[in-house]
């Protein structure tokens, strides 16, 4: 019997080639991917009520059973003009792993397209310039049927601490 050890992987697998699902999602022009692992579900956008004094890119909160889920633009988040809702428009819930906490956020995005496999074999680093987001949000580049698919480090984009400094700064500006 073999056991697996963080430095051990599956036969056929090597560190240089790591196969990985990712969801696939637009915003605007642009195609954008997040873990699956992360993803709790996918819903239709509508029913947010908005908190008074929060950052211009969180959109509301949900109520998702029983649970409140704050939603954030993810075009605003990168510093854009807000969303424009769509028939299309959805959330995706997910989990965002904070310190040894874990929390529960939305992501408004235009679309989402697929699920897909992605080899790390098939990712690039991240380009230190040249894009419309910031650098530290992207964990890599990935070409999928011919586009450009940009990864997100979930970590960064949707930083609890952050954010939380951020709607610190708003109060602090209001006040």
């Amino acid at each position: 019997m073999s056991t697996l050890t963080a430095t051990t992987l599956p036969p056929g697998l090597t560190k240089a080639s790591m196969v990985s699902q990712y969801l696939i999602f637009s915003l605007g022009n642009e195609l954008f991917a997040v873990g699956t692992l992360r993803v709790r579900e996918i819903i239709e956008y509508g029913n947010l009520t908005t908190v008074p004094m929060m950052p211009s890119f969180i959109r509301g909160v949900i109520n998702l059973r029983g649970a409140v889920v704050p939603v954030i633009d993810l075009n605003a988040r990168f510093g854009r003009a807000a969303t424009d809702i769509s028939r299309r428009t959805c959330v995706v819930i997910l989990e965002v792993q904070s310190d040894a906490d874990t929390h529960v956020l939305g992501i408004v995005v235009d679309a989402v397209s697929a699920v897909r496999q992605i080899d790390s074999m098939d990712v690039e680093p991240a380009p230190s310039f040249g894009t419309r987001i910031r650098a530290d949000f992207i964990d890599g580049i990935a070409k999928v049927k011919g586009q450009f698919v940009i990864l997100l480090d979930l970590g960064k984009v949707l930083s609890v601490d952050e954010i939380a400094m951020l709607d610190g700064m708003a109060a602090s500006q209001a006040s």
